[in-house]
């Protein structure tokens, strides 16, 4: 078994369809759970929590976080770590790629 994992990450995007969210989970063991996000413009994940601290990184696009009782405008190069049970939402203003770490342990 090799020591490390490796991805070419435009490689694993989903296609962003008109009017959706798709997500790919590309890697996912006993410690972290990686997400890709394609949002089309205008789409939003609605506010939620995790059980888990996460990372929110934004690797296209612009769109609007909220994080708790904060709102931050996120384009790329944007990353946010969050507490577990933290209310948060991503709305798409343009079309946005995201990745997200789910920290198992």
């Amino acid at each position: 078994m090799t020591p490390y994992t490796l991805f070419n990450l435009p490689s694993q995007l989903p296609t962003v369809e008109s009017d959706s969210i798709i997500s790919r989970t590309i890697y996912n063991d006993e410690q972290l759970k990686a997400v890709l996000f394609t949002f089309a413009a205008g789409q939003e994940l609605s506010e939620h929590t995790a059980s888990m601290p996460a990372i929110i990184h934004i690797l296209e696009g612009e769109g609007t976080l909220t994080l708790g009782k904060d709102t931050v405008e996120a384009h790329e190069g944007t990353w946010a770590r969050m507490e577990a049970n933290l209310p948060h939402s991503v709305n798409a203003r343009t079309a946005l790629v995201m990745l997200l770490l789910m920290l198992k342990k």
